[in-house]
């Protein structure tokens, strides 16, 4: 086949891809990623290499969303080199990014833990003694028992962490603390805590009613694959897969398809970001620059244009929605000026008028931009409005979620081809094989953002003035830590500064476990820490991604034994389970192995297409097409049949139960609940600038890393480097250049970081790529060399999910240092 333009392939795009990056990149070899270099074949000696090369199947089990597929090549025991997927058809291949290809330099790291340890210095120093497993097995079961007895289960708390994903990952320690008389819930996560906690107020909650909402389905948002099949209009909010989405098993490659038909077909991509991203940066005519945090002012403006020029879909508001005007309002609301409608036109809570003129000195985009984004929108036939989870991780994020929603919303287009419902790009529905099981008999969840609370007063903590769940109240201070495979309790977690007072004060938290094959900022904070063994250095069995549309799982390794004295978690558990006499109920008399071959065949069964465990033993990975799917079709088939989860049944743009918790609830000073979707600055949001801090400043993710994974491979580092983004509007009157070390100080923290001049970011607001390693001198000025953006972060958990808000809404100060 000749190959030309409209005939590139997958296969052919990426590998031209790794070519050109690895000329540029500062070893100048596919060497660098772990891939194939001919040096290292040729070290193996001509004629031997087949005979000794052993493949071992894996994925990058980092939470990036793709899960991307490895194989490992091994001679002698050692990982050699990785080739990545490359079976079946080319637009179903998930194979590795750059990052991925990477995992070499990890797994073989001269940094790898390789005993265990305990700490002989200060929480947070990272001065520890190696110490035997026997040590430190009867350390921990001590240390549990001893907290379980005095404080009671609720004491205990499994951190929040996505370092690792598997079906046997971070299981054993829950199943082991579920045997125990388990640990306190996480509620949310970190990625889209205040969307996951407002939007069932919208979409629904409850399952006996109808469906309910979750950002991880394919019921609440439609597929990528539906937008590249049907869309003439895509309308982004803080999306960009290419940064967050990287990798053949990844939505990036489905959103190049998405431009690639839109486009095609005469329509366009609007990007709205305050950065240029990389999924907009070879288009810029796709980009429309918005003030960081103001998402919902612009929304309300278009709401405005379309309410004020008779162009919103009254039918489809009257039968499928409540709260949108007085017609539909809830009888407990009426003739009280409280409805969206209302809000938007001035005569509602703030009497102010949501015209674009209001937003335009809001969100930097001027009246008439906003006008013909409107128009755009209303004139579209199948627009599909997505957002990524950047525009809720601010401070007013639980408005700004739902305000984006009200696009679609208002003009109907919601559960129709091409459409989408305001959310993220869906993920895929169907998971083949399960996970080791465990029951937690504890019920009560914390907010996951809320855990540093728990530390320091967790015993007044209740549902209405901290978000608890399923409880009334905490019944204890966290006293015991469980921290597998994470970089939350610093590093990812906000206002580094503050969070390392907690912690360091064992009065407080008694004891922290951590579990991690690096030492990482938070691995420091540990009282004793274990070497885990990698995936590729275990029988590891994972299921595809939640990203690109597709399902798959993968069965392999391991491709080289652990290093030193390295074990897998699952066999750590079991020995810790021994000394409270309940090895027999943990194992169930099973390996790690056995349970993998079990859950397997479960899932083999019960899906009825998938190969034999011996085929996938052999074959390493099996996967599938999936077909594209619309959100909430369908409710909008059918609202009486399929109805919401909402105690009405319908799309709740006036939330009764929202205006209940408002009233009752204990609220920080300047902290609101809104029954409707509406704007509001936020805590260091819109209008929160001073003299000592006059910039707007935000987190983005990164290329080089997935969230803080990869962060200590100094390959990546030069080809990425952690940047501060900057506008030549802000720069040149502070005298700053690119290259430049510049400080960046918040009312937390202060950092040093490298300048890069650019008109890629919109004036008054800079960015800092999140992730990045936290490397200060906790004892003396605390200055963060590593420009960790955590440490610029207040620890301020948002009104009614609790949450990471403060993720993006930073004010700052930057001067060249």
């Amino acid at each position: 086949m000749t190959m030309n333009e409209s005939t590139l392939s997958r296969r052919t795009f990426v590998k031209g891809s790794l070519a050109g990056l690895a000329l540029a990149g500062a070893a100048g070899s596919t060497a660098l990623y772990g891939c194939t270099p001919k040096d290292e074949q040729d070290a193996a000696g001509e004629g031997t290499a087949a005979a000794t090369d052993q493949i071992a199947w894996s994925q990058c089990n980092v939470n990036c969303g793709g899960n991307c597929i490895f194989q490992w090549h091994s001679q002698d025991g050692k990982i050699v080199y990785m080739e990545t997927d490359n079976t079946g058809d080319t637009d179903l291949q998930a194979r590795a990014c750059l990052r991925g290809r990477s995992m070499r330099r990890w797994i073989n790291s001269p940094d790898r833990l390789t005993k265990p340890m305990k700490r002989v210095g200060k929480r947070g120093e990272g001065t520890f003694e190696e110490i035997s497993w026997d040590e430190a097995i009867d350390t921990i079961a001590s240390e549990l028992k001893r907290v379980i007895d005095t404080y009671g289960n609720e004491a205990v708390y499994v951190n929040y962490a996505t370092g690792m994903y598997s079906c046997t990952g971070k299981q054993p320690g829950l199943r082991l603390l579920s045997l125990l008389g388990g640990y306190v819930n996480q509620a949310y996560d970190y990625s889209t805590h205040m969307l996951q906690a407002i939007m069932p107020f919208m979409y629904g909650s409850d399952k006996e009613k109808g469906s309910v909402f979750s950002p991880y389905d394919a019921v609440n948002a439609s597929s990528f694959s539906e937008a590249e099949r049907a869309s003439d209009l895509v309308v982004m909010f803080g999306n960009s897969p290419a940064e967050t989405r990287m990798g053949g098993a990844n939505a990036v490659w489905d959103f190049a398809k998405v431009r690639e038909a839109v486009v095609g077909r005469g329509g366009k991509i609007v990007n709205i970001d305050y950065r240029l991203n990389e999924s907009a940066s070879g288009h810029p005519d796709e980009w429309l620059p918005i003030r960081t945090g103001t998402d919902a002012a612009l929304c309300s403006a278009i709401a405005h244009e379309w309410i004020a020029n008779d162009l919103v879909d009254k039918e489809f508001l009257d039968t499928y929605c409540v709260g949108y005007d007085e017609d539909t309002m809830p009888e407990s609301a009426k003739g009280q000026n409280k409805s969206y409608k209302d809000y938007i036109m001035g005569t509602g809570y703030d009497m102010v008028e949501k015209t674009p003129e209001w937003a335009a000195p809001i969100t930097q985009i001027s009246a008439d931009k906003i006008r013909e984004l409107a128009a755009d929108i209303a004139a579209a036939e199948a627009p599909f409005i997505v957002q990524g989870w950047g525009p809720q991780r601010h401070t007013n994020g639980e408005d700004a979620t739902r305000a984006i929603c009200m696009l679609p919303i208002l003009i109907g287009k919601i559960g129709l081809p091409g459409t989408n419902t305001g959310q993220r790009e869906a993920e895929p529905p169907t998971y083949l094989v399960g996970s080791l099981p465990f029951e937690n008999p504890v019920k009560t969840a914390i907010p996951v953002y809320q855990w540093v609370n728990a530390v320091d007063h967790g015993k007044d903590m209740t549902a209405t003035n901290a978000g608890i769940i399923g409880a009334d109240k905490l019944q204890s201070d966290f006293k015991f830590i469980w921290n597998y495979a994470g970089n939350c309790l610093t590093n990812q977690h906000g206002d580094i500064n503050y969070t390392h007072e907690i912690l360091a004060d064992e009065s407080k938290c008694e004891f922290i476990l951590v579990w991690d094959t690096v030492m990482t900022d938070s691995a420091k904070y540990a009282d004793i820490l274990l070497p885990d063994a990698m995936r590729s250095e275990q029988l590891n069995m994972q299921t595809q991604g939640y990203s690109e549309y597709y399902t798959a799982v993968v069965v392999g390794g391991p491709a080289q034994d652990a290093p030193g004295e390295c074990r897998t978690s699952y066999d750590v558990c079991a020995d810790i389970a021994d000394k409270f006499g309940m090895k027999d109920a943990f194992t169930e008399g099973k390996t790690q192995e056995d349970w993998i071959k079990e859950l397997y065949e479960a899932g083999a069964k019960a899906d009825g297409n998938m190969p034999s465990w011996d085929e996938i033993k052999e074959q390493g990975v099996y996967k599938r097409a999936l077909e594209p799917c619309i959100g909430l079709e369908a409710f909008r088939t059918d609202p009486v049949k399929n109805p919401l989860g909402t105690p009405s049944g319908k799309i709740e743009i006036y939330s009764e139960q929202l205006a209940e918790i408002a009233s009752t609830w204990e609220l920080e000073e300047g902290d609101a609940i809104n029954p409707i979707p509406v704007f509001t600055p936020g805590f260091q949001g819109y209008g929160a600038t001073t003299e000592e801090y006059p910039l707007y400043c935000a987190g983005f993710h990164h290329k080089s890393r997935t969230h803080s994974s990869f962060g200590f491979i100094p390959e990546l580092e030069q080809v990425a480097r952690q940047q501060l983004w900057i506008n030549p509007a802000d720069a040149e009157p502070r005298g700053i250049a690119s290259g430049d070390t510049v400080a960046v100080k918040s009312p937390a923290g202060e950092i040093r970081i490298e300048a890069k001049v650019t008109p890629r970011i919109i004036p008054g607001t800079i960015g800092i790529p999140q992730g990045a390693w936290h490397k200060a001198n906790m004892s003396g000025d605390r200055v963060d060399e590593g420009a960790c953006v955590n440490t610029l972060t207040t620890y301020r958990p948002t009104p009614y999910a609790k949450g990471n808000g403060p993720a993006h809404s930073i004010i700052a100060q930057v001067t060249k240092a």
